[in-house]
């Protein structure tokens, strides 16, 4: 057994999420550990009529190895009939992976988390559209009648007070998606809008908003228009439960390999391209985790051999964390560098196929 201060984690995986209508998705995560409760706020009342609402989420980062806050806002859809599939964080066996939302003509599977304002875990009762013109369920959503006229009011089925942010694994949410919800994925749908794209910027460049520096409780709950901080924001009013600090990062003997899955672009050659590269990425980092783990493991055996004290043990544990997490830096750059050139290179050959239908 090892010597010294070992503390044992599940770290993080990188994946490439999926497709949506030629969008390349940006590089997404799996987390040994799951993240905090969802914090109780307000909803902002609503700005203008066309807006609907998308519920604020837990983000990683895992540079910092921490869930930060996505505050929910008012977001305009990509086109009259969509609503909002919010996405959310499921067990996959061996660690917590974000399944990223859609915009689709019908809400599909989203873990059976309550997010609240129309989202009870099944659905959206939050609202309806109508030819064009979108109607707010005024039961679940905060509407100034007097200026937005489109509304109604009936009850929700789902009165859950819930504050559960995953789906699966120890203390998740136990739901399942039917057939009928599966059916729905395989709809027509697009990623999320550009708005709701620099909303997860900001709060990711917002140290405030990471769950360690808040304890679960944002003082940006949710804003009423996406990327605007300072104006119309609603601080949480508590969290929605105990804060739970992550694990510390000590060892490269406790990483997970890096498997990735290149996203279907609609072209099989560009497919096999892409996971080809994907796959050069992981064997590479897959020697550099082997090779940090057995420099690490024979200073673990050369302290035993020669009867470090406690004061040497921690300076090499303490050592050992800081190679641990450059490693992973810089591993993450390398995966936010790939995932750049390869949406370079996918736009690049859209943009060729599309002009090539054009009429000269």
């Amino acid at each position: 057994m090892r010597t010294g201060i070992v503390i044992r984690s599940m770290l993080f995986a990188f994946v490439l999420l999926a497709f949506c209508h030629g969008a390349f998705a940006q590089i997404g995560i799996s987390v040994g550990f799951g993240p905090p409760l969802l914090p109780i706020y307000e909803q902002p009342i609503l700005p203008g009529e066309g807006y609907l609402w998308a519920p604020g989420y837990w983000g990683y980062d895992y540079a910092a190895n921490d869930y930060y806050w996505v505050p929910g806002t008012w977001v305009y859809p990509p086109q009259p009939g969509f609503l909002w599939t919010p996405g959310y964080w499921g067990w996959g066996g061996n660690a917590y992976y974000f399944n990223e939302g859609y915009w689709g003509p019908t809400v599909g599977y989203y873990g059976g988390i309550n997010y609240g304002y129309g989202y009870s875990g099944v659905g959206y009762e939050g609202g309806r559209w109508e030819g064009n013109r979108f109607l707010y369920n005024t039961s679940v959503n905060r509407v100034d009648t007097a200026v937005v006229h489109s509304t109604y009011t009936a009850p929700v089925s789902n009165t859950s007070a819930s504050h559960v942010s995953f789906n699966g694994g120890s203390g998740g949410v136990e739901a399942r998606p039917t057939p009928q919800q599966e059916a729905f994925a395989k709809e027509q749908h697009v990623g999320p809008v550009a708005a709701q794209t620099q909303q997860v910027q900001a709060a990711r460049n917002n140290p405030a908003l990471f769950a360690s520096a808040n304890q679960g409780k944002p003082p940006i709950a949710a804003t009423a228009k996406p990327g605007e901080f300072t104006t119309g924001v609603v601080a949480a009013k508590q969290a929605g439960g105990e804060y739970k600090a992550p694990p510390a990062i000590n060892h490269a003997s406790e990483l997970p390999s890096h498997d990735f899955k290149a996203p279907d672009t609609g072209n099989a050659a560009t497919n096999k391209s892409f996971q080809q590269q994907l796959n050069e990425l992981s064997a590479r980092q897959t020697r550099d985790h082997e090779t940090l783990e057995q420099q690490q493991e024979k200073e673990h055996q050369q302290a035993t051999q020669k009867n470090y004290s406690d004061k040497q043990i921690q300076q090499m544990e303490q050592r050992h964390s800081q190679q641990t997490q450059q490693l992973e830096q810089q591993h993450a750059s390398q995966n936010k560098q790939i995932e750049q050139r390869q949406s370079s290179q996918s736009s690049s050959k859209q943009q060729t196929s599309s002009n090539s239908g054009k009429p000269h």
